[in-house]
């Protein structure tokens, strides 16, 4: 995969600028260019409703979209899991995190009925998703996409 192809848009976490970052360059720990503050790619990155098309949809590399809600228990059980798979593939996928409450578009639009729901994206297409808490499946289908 060439550099150019593996971009994606994020937001920066403390100025909301969007920057255009090289996920397979993550490990050069890459900065926002409006504020120098650093941009993580180790961790899931929030994704809002306003950014997902361009954040997810566009993103030059696989994205696993974690669709979850504050208050879902059953979500706060999943986070390790999505920690330990943005830590363990970073540079080469995204791992974000889209709060329903927040994106009721977006949730509608992929026809989120129960949270967590996990969806794999690659070049803007879903191709997998997994219900509830399943983190054997969800390991080997990243492991599928990233290989």
């Amino acid at each position: 995969m060439s550099d150019s192809t593996a971009n994606a848009t994020l937001r920066c976490g403390f100025c909301l600028a969007l920057n255009s970052i090289d996920v397979h360059r993550a490990d050069d720990r890459p900065v926002c260019g409006e504020c120098s503050k650093p941009i993580l790619l180790d961790r899931p990155v929030k994704v809002n409703q306003e950014d997902f098309e361009r954040t997810v949809l566009e993103s030059g590399v696989p994205v696993l979209v974690d669709f979850y809600a504050d208050w879902c228990a059953p979500c706060k059980m999943v986070a390790p899991l999505i920690d330990e798979i943005a830590h363990r593939q970073i540079g080469k996928m995204l791992v974000v995190k889209v709060d329903t409450d927040h994106a009721p578009d977006v949730a509608m639009r992929y026809e989120i009925r129960s949270i967590p729901t996990l969806i794999i994206f690659e070049d803007g297409e879903e191709i997998e998703r997994s219900l509830g808490f399943e983190p054997e499946r969800v390991r080997e289908l990243v492991e599928e996409v990233v290989s």
